[in-house]
């Protein structure tokens, strides 16, 4: 089913709970779209009500992103982070408007995000910690150039993250990702993080591994 109601247009997959339901949202990676991630739902435990999410900013000459990223030779590749930022925003205020438009609950709120969907995954928990409740990154590192300055003086107790990468990612090296653990350490936050035989993607051992992270935690 496609909303075009609320501010980022979506698909969902109902829970078969009619009210409360843990709510997971998934964002997708850049060049992608709400499609992708949503072929895990039916994996996916089914008291889970899904919503996938399409990114704002359409490429040519087809999937969308989250944000600009340059590919400028001589400049090397370089991210939009003002952009960056407007999108982390975009999915703190659609998760307000997710948790009033359906039967879910908005204690109960996990994003799942690929590459440049985890990257923003990790910015809107550490920005807007009071809205979610677990993190499953995949393929992404943390940008700490779109994060908010004070970020020490917040409260992230309650905050779960599950994180994997592949040891040979094309795309984003994994010794970005590697600066995950040392990060969250030093911000006392709860973490699992994965490493895996493959290029930038999800193995299936992966994908069960982070099935049963999730089932635990929902």
């Amino acid at each position: 089913m496609i909303n075009t109601q609320l501010s980022l247009q979506h698909i969902i997959r109902e829970s078969t709970l009619t009210e409360q339901a843990p709510l997971l949202i998934m964002m997708h990676g850049y060049g992608s779209d709400e499609n992708d991630l949503f072929s895990f739902a039916n994996e996916l435990p089914e008291e889970l009500f899904i919503i996938s999410v399409k990114a704002p900013y359409p490429l040519q000459p087809y999937g969308n992103a989250w944000y600009a990223i340059n590919f400028d030779a001589d400049k090397g590749k370089w991210n939009d982070n003002e952009q960056a930022k407007e999108s982390l925003n975009l999915i703190a205020n659609f998760i307000d408007e997710a948790v009033n438009n359906y039967p879910v609950n908005k204690n109960n709120v996990s994003l799942l995000g690929f590459s440049q969907g985890t990257i923003l995954s990790y910015a809107v928990a550490l920005t807007y910690p009071e809205k979610v409740k677990n993190i499953i990154a995949l393929s992404g590192y943390i940008n700490q150039d779109i994060l908010p300055e004070a970020i020490k003086q917040k409260n992230y107790a309650h905050l779960d993250f599950y994180c994997s990468h592949g040891i040979v990612d094309q795309v984003i090296p994994v010794d970005w990702a590697r600066q995950t653990s040392p990060f969250l350490n030093a911000l006392n936050i709860k973490y699992v993080y994965s490493e895996f035989p493959v290029g930038h993607g999800v193995a299936p051992q992966n994908f069960f591994e982070l099935k049963d992270w999730l089932s635990k935690r929902i």
